[in-house]
């Protein structure tokens, strides 16, 4: 077993990795930026180094600070967490190369999975089902155009090697199709330094569904089922669940046993999760791949039992699926609220300090969070400061369960989304499973005509 474990990261991930390392009996190290020299995540790993000023680009982004560290502390591996370098093949040839072990898949695996062109290909072998689109990169106007007819308006076009709603533009007609094309292809080149584009057609009102995977260094790879994840804003997700309301036990099974042979024929290691589209008529469609912990994998845990960041260290030692994951039994119903430090209706992000911060507790509900009172949430970073999750016997309990924890959940001296998540949680509509990627539009319509009521009614 590792004996000590940089974390490459900071915030509650790194917490999070700290908190699994001492179950284990291993030893971590902290690495931070100037901003954080008073996090929780620096005052609770064995060593600490500073790798830099505030700016990310300057500090947890930058990779020969962040091996340096490795190699002064002499450790053996390397946790990414998610987000920073987690998905940066080169970061991972670099860690493999100085023999530290990268807690994650091996490069070229990222590397595979990070061009999503050849991502989708490699399904289609498999026969997991993706959308219709474009077969490999587009490299001009003219032949998107081409693809546009074949596959039927609207179609939307993506940045191969991004994410996170960067280098994306949905087209519904032809004659706005060359700009939003150029659009795309140099926000892309601009995001990743890599203006390459693929094409594929564009559902409504989809659904967000991925799968969780575990793989070993020995070619067997295990699904632990799926979460829904289709409350987002600005193609950021917002609150999470497991199972998804959507996905039936047929579906589940069918799904896992090709996504385990699919990635168990590519050599696929450690965590990563599966993302699909389901459209209006129940169908699901392979949209990427993430090779990493994801921020929501606490829901997974909860239902499952099983600690997946552990179980990461476990696999990243060579240890077998089997030893890892003996059975995978699915117990009730999680949920999980991202509170971020910002607008809960505008979501402009809301730095400062936190006076007061009080977190719920009870049967069922569980926190993971870096955030304390007096701590100062720096205009720096993702604006994350606290995951709330419940689990019950069935969502509708997770359901109550979360709006009575949020309504116990304290946070003063910033803006946080608490508010919003708690009138989500009294809504008709997603009480009744009735969600897709575009719930929050049609949702804060309603709320501000709640609200408005309310106030007529006050005066």
């Amino acid at each position: 077993m590792f004996k000590k474990i940089l974390i490459a990261n900071r915030g509650e991930i790194a917490l999070r990795v700290i908190c699994a390392c001492k179950e284990l009996g291993i030893k971590t190290v902290a690495v931070y930026s100037a901003a954080d020299r008073n996090s929780l995540h620096v005052r609770f790993a064995d060593e600490a180094i500073c790798i830099g000023p505030p700016r990310s680009s300057e500090s947890y982004l930058n990779i020969p600070a962040v091996i340096s560290a490795a190699e002064i502390t002499n450790v053996d591996a390397i946790h990414p967490g998610y987000g920073l370098l987690s998905e940066n093949a080169n970061f991972a040839e670099v860690s493999e190369t100085c023999h530290i072990k990268f807690i994650g898949p091996r490069p070229e695996v990222i590397r595979l999975m990070g061009e999503k062109e050849k991502a989708r290909q490699a399904m289609k072998q498999a026969k997991v089902p993706i959308l219709p689109g474009s077969e490999g990169v587009v490299a001009s106007a003219e032949e998107a155009r081409e693809w546009a007819r074949q596959i039927g308006y609207p179609v939307i076009v993506k940045a191969s090697a991004g994410g996170g709603g960067r280098g994306m533009r949905v087209i519904r007609a032809e004659p706005e199709l060359e700009n939003l094309f150029n659009a795309a292809q140099s926000e892309a080149a601009a995001a990743f330094g890599n203006g390459n584009l693929y094409m594929e057609k564009f559902i409504e009102r989809p659904r967000h569904i991925e799968f969780q995977v575990l793989g070993d260094a020995y070619g067997k790879v295990v699904c632990l089922g799926e979460r829904e994840c289709s409350i987002q804003r600005r193609h950021q997700k917002l609150l999470e669940e497991s199972p998804s309301p959507g996905v039936s036990e047929q579906m589940r099974s069918a799904i896992s046993e090709k996504l385990e042979d699919c990635l168990s024929t590519i050599g696929y290691s450690n965590a990563g999760t599966v993302e699909f589209l389901m459209d209006e008529q129940g169908d699901l469609h392979f949209i990427e791949m993430n090779t990493r912990i994801q921020v929501e994998h606490p829901v997974t845990e909860m239902v499952t039992g099983i600690d997946l960041v552990k179980s990461q260290i476990l696999l990243a030692d060579g240890t077998p699926i089997e030893e890892v994951v003996p059975k995978i039994e699915r117990r009730g119903h999680a949920m999980e609220c991202r509170i971020n430090a910002e607008h809960p209706e505008k979501f402009t992000p809301s730095a400062g300090k936190i006076t007061t911060f009080n977190i719920p507790g009870g049967l069922g509900v569980r926190v993971d969070t870096a955030a304390y009172a007096e701590a100062v949430i720096p205009p720096y970073y993702d604006s994350l400061i606290a995951k709330l999750i419940t689990h019950g016997k069935d969502r509708e309990e997770a359901i109550r369960r979360m709006h009575r924890a949020l309504e116990m959940f304290i946070v003063e001296g910033v803006l946080t989304t608490i508010p919003l998540h708690r009138r989500i949680m009294e809504d008709e509509e997603f009480k009744m499973g009735d969600i897709d990627t575009k719930y929050l539009e049609r949702f804060l319509p309603r709320l501000r005509e709640m609200r408005a009521q309310e106030a007529a009614l006050q005066t």
